[in-house]
């Protein structure tokens, strides 16, 4: 039976989540950040086994989820300046149990073999109340030299490993489809025959996905697309919702990113706007992005600025949305800890948000009008 994950108690003030007035102290904020982190990785560890083991798409999740929980335990440790050595043993017993969940996930998802061998996918817990591992006290601890090694080890897998890329197990490249001259600028590329969506090197088109590609919901990426409109919307109204997304190295495009269960990462977007409706959503290094979101939780924002947020438009709405509470303004900016709202992200006014006869007449794209000429009017790039 896997362990339980006991997370720590947190002293003081009540736990509410008021609105955005409402402001957090630095211990608040972190114990924010250590629950959601630790939801991600255990999400994480859950989609291991639908994993591929040829080609190491499995063993390179699995160390990208060593880079994780040491980063979590680094974390504990950056945090010694306003949490106390009670509250840092707590996170270390929650830290511990997360990497036996993991030890036990990678004995069960790796195949046996006559010969055995000693794994070196491990980290080794460390207790940051301790006195000894008290960055103040001792900078070299332990846990920052984990963390590096396991970096390490995770570029060397990554630069081993294939790009990933669109290409269904019967060999269809969807990407190179897209690609390919026709008389219509929108493309509706069927992923008839692929289980997850992975778009990517794109420019100056206008993708949407057909209700064909409902099945091919097991994960979604969009990567290096510049100037684009993809709409991912259509296949998850009454198909079933996409179990993770990615976003990275996107540009003055429009995304409609359509139902999300799990997880959205956002990393690397720049003038862009985002539809989104998902559990979580973690976004780091974006600017002048405007998010109309559906959140189940706080989204969450690093390294960011420029950021404005809005509730996803009536359009978007199922009815699983509309009887579902909406977070999309509590966000934690977790580069932000001193009183006082954070400068990096706003709140989007009514008048500067697009309405419904937008999105239900320019963004789907009309006989004759060019990609850019869309953008244009859906406000990209922002004035």
């Amino acid at each position: 039976m896997e362990a339980q994950t006991q997370l720590p108690t947190h002293p003081g003030p009540s736990y509410g989540f008021p609105i955005r007035t409402t402001i957090m102290d630095p211990k608040q904020r972190f114990y924010r950040h250590f629950l959601d982190s630790v939801a991600i990785l255990q999400d994480q560890m859950g989609e291991l086994e639908s994993l591929a083991t040829i080609g190491g798409e499995r063993q390179a999740a699995i160390d990208h989820i060593l880079a994780g929980v040491a980063k979590l335990q680094n974390e504990v440790a950056d945090a010694a300046d306003f949490t106390p050595a009670y509250d840092r043993r707590q996170y270390s017993e929650a830290i511990k149990t997360l990497q036996e969940q993991l030890n036990q996930k990678i004995a069960r998802v790796t195949p046996k073999s006559r010969f055995q061998f000693k794994r070196s996918s491990k980290v080794n817990h460390v207790d940051m109340g301790a006195p000894e591992n008290d960055p103040r006290l001792n900078p070299g601890s332990l846990s920052r030299t984990n963390h590096a090694q396991v970096e390490a080890r995770l570029v060397r897998v990554n630069e081993q490993e294939p790009p990933a890329d669109a290409a269904s197990p019967k060999g269809k490249d969807y990407n190179a489809e897209i690609q390919r001259p026709n008389e219509s600028r929108i493309r509706t590329p069927s992923f008839s025959a692929a289980q997850s969506i992975a778009i990517s090197n794109h420019s100056g088109l206008h993708i949407i996905l057909p209700p064909a590609a409902a099945h091919a919901t097991a994960a979604g990426s969009l990567t290096d697309l510049k100037s684009c409109i993809v709409d991912m919307s259509i296949p998850t109204v009454q198909g079933s919702a996409f179990a993770g997304l990615a976003i990275k190295n996107v540009s003055s495009s429009l995304i409609v990113a359509g139902r999300v269960s799990g997880p959205v990462h956002i990393t690397g977007v720049a003038d862009s706007i985002l539809v989104i409706t998902a559990h979580q959503v973690r976004i780091h290094e974006c600017s002048n992005v405007d998010i109309y979101l559906h959140c189940g939780s706080h989204p969450i924002i690093e390294d960011c600025d420029g950021m404005r947020f809005a509730p996803l438009p009536e359009h978007y709405l199922t009815d699983a949305e509309k009887s579902a509470e909406n977070q999309w303004d509590q966000v934690d900016d977790f580069k932000w800890l001193k009183a006082g709202p954070s400068p990096h992200w706003n709140v989007l006014s009514a008048s500067e948000r697009l309405g419904d006869a937008v999105w239900k007449d320019i963004v789907p794209g009309k006989a004759g009008t060019s990609v850019e000429e869309t953008l244009k009017k859906v406000g990209i790039p922002r004035n």
